[in-house]
């Protein structure tokens, strides 16, 4: 392990710094701790943007972020992205693996642990919503331990001294590219791949009902909540002038959201004739925090209004790009984290301000204060490499994971929802009405079922129609389907206290 430690990384969130005082540590544990509690609110956004029956389903996916994703970054992850010893070079760290210290550096290189942690499990987290409700849960969980070293390789090059953009003087205060960018970059590789849900798109464009909006909103509230401690955070202490800089970051936070929020607003009004439409809403509020996360020290608090209106119109009008493109994004990562992640980083090569407290730009101005191109070029430089090894590394990943273990769930356990089939939970216990069969997802059931079940009674009908119908080229007794449909009807028949047939 790496005995070294380094000075501040001036150009965002930094590697291990050997000048910590113990107020600064208990900021950043303190941001750590609040920026672990997005977890919860990524898990209740989109369990309120799925449909019912995948509720469960999705908040499981997200523990597995941190649970698969934490210990591949414990293990070699924090290494490949701030690791000093010999080996180590522009595109990737080398030690610091298995993360252990009874040295002089303990404290902060626990501290640097647990803070770059909580970010690279939200890099994951991104990707969960637009894999939900046909992903099988063990090759997520496989994807999401092996992601986190598609994360770690963009983190290196840009929040660490060595890393090449760095060196260049690429500017990503708390992560719209490293974490956001990466994150929406790998949801668009993931839903290309695993292709729509059944049915998405064959009326057309038009976006599901959202399965509980007020589980999405209270998840807005908590990801608002945890943005603040991701962002102001990233100053990775308060001691020196790095207090100003917190206090900053926070304004421009508070600004970023609420102008991508009013804008969002309005952007509901218009497009759905006066009413406000929770999806529009949530997501302009949420692409306007991802566009400012870049830029959240180093901007002024007008240019950040400005920042998140624009975050909130390409978070919007790009979902919609992304329906008519048929790529199926049940949560809006892609346009939300993506997109807006891409602007973000752009927004700081144009309004960037150098500021003299921590030099996070390297003494370079954006565009509109006078500080020419180059900035800009550089973030978006950063944006392309990004965006390539994203795309790279998140294919790998899932086509060999579809090639072997398989990617999607079928599509009958598609139809009875993945908390059924992959957890154990009867609909009935949870409302008859979470699993809908639908007429526009039957190539491979009878037309004989009907379109839409709300009584158990009627389940088990439809189910033992399945089961027996005379077309079905599966009629073995020992064939796995026919098994798992017995199972449905027999745990079905149970609920309702009637005995299964003789």
């Amino acid at each position: 392990m790496a005995n070294n430690s380094t000075t501040v990384n001036t150009n965002g969130a930094v590697a291990i710094v050997n000048n910590l005082t113990w107020d600064d540590a208990t900021w950043i544990l303190t941001s750590s701790f609040i920026i672990f509690t997005m977890q919860s609110g990524f898990g209740l956004l989109e369990s309120g943007a799925v449909t019912r029956k995948n509720e469960v389903n999705i908040m499981i996916k997200n523990a597995a972020d941190v649970i698969f994703g934490g210990i591949s970054y414990w293990m070699v992850g924090f290494g490949m992205s701030f690791g000093k010893d010999e080996g180590s070079n522009g595109f990737i760290g080398v030690g610091y693996f298995f993360v252990d210290s009874n040295g002089p550096d303990m404290g902060q290189l626990f501290a640097t642990f647990v803070f770059q942690l909580s970010f690279a499990t939200t890099a994951t987290t991104i990707v969960s919503g637009a894999m939900a409700e046909r992903t099988k849960l063990t090759s997520y969980m496989v994807y999401s331990f092996f992601n986190t070293y598609v994360y770690c390789i963009p983190a290196h090059w840009v929040w660490d001294k060595n890393g090449f953009l760095n060196k260049l003087g690429c500017v990503d205060i708390a992560g719209s590219g490293v974490v956001h960018l990466c994150g929406g970059t790998a949801s668009l590789v993931a839903t290309f791949l695993l292709q729509p849900r059944t049915g998405r798109y064959e009326n057309g464009a038009q976006r599901p009902t959202l399965g509980n909006p007020v589980n999405t909103i209270i998840g807005l509230f908590m990801l608002w909540w945890g943005w603040l401690g991701f962002n102001c955070g990233s100053t990775f202490g308060i001691s020196g002038g790095k207090w100003k800089l917190a206090a900053k970051s926070a304004v421009i936070t508070m600004n970023g959201s609420v102008g991508a929020g009013f804008a969002g607003i309005v952007l509901s009004v218009i497009l759905y004739k006066g009413k406000y439409d929770v999806s529009t809403i949530v997501n302009s509020v949420l692409g306007g925090m991802v566009g400012v996360t870049a830029s959240c020290a180093v901007i002024r608090p007008w240019e950040a209004v400005i920042t998140g209106a624009i975050g909130s119109i390409l978070s919007v009008f790009g979902a919609r790009l992304l329906d008519k493109m048929k790529l199926d994004d049940p949560v809006g990562a892609i346009s939300v984290h993506g997109v807006c992640g891409l602007w973000g980083m752009l927004a700081v090569g144009i309004f960037a301000q150098k500021e003299n407290f921590q030099n996070l730009t390297t003494g370079r101005n954006g565009l509109v204060h006078g500080g020419g191109f180059y900035l800009l070029g550089v973030q978006a430089l950063t944006c392309v490499s990004i965006m390539a090894w994203s795309t790279f590394g998140t294919f790998l990943i899932l086509w060999l994971l579809k090639k072997t273990f398989g990617i999607r769930l079928s599509l009958e356990e598609e139809e009875l929802g993945a908390d059924f089939v992959e957890h154990n939970i009867d609909s009935n216990n949870r409302n008859d009405s979470n699993i809908i069969f639908s007429s526009r997802r039957t190539s491979r059931i009878p037309s004989s079922v009907s379109t839409i079940t709300r009584d158990s009674l009627e389940m088990i009908t439809i189910s033992e129609n399945i089961r027996n119908a005379p077309n079905r080229t599966d009629q073995n007794e020992d064939n796995a389907f026919c098994k798992f449909l017995d199972q449905v009807i027999t745990k079905l028949k149970r609920n309702r206290e009637i005995a299964p047939a003789e």
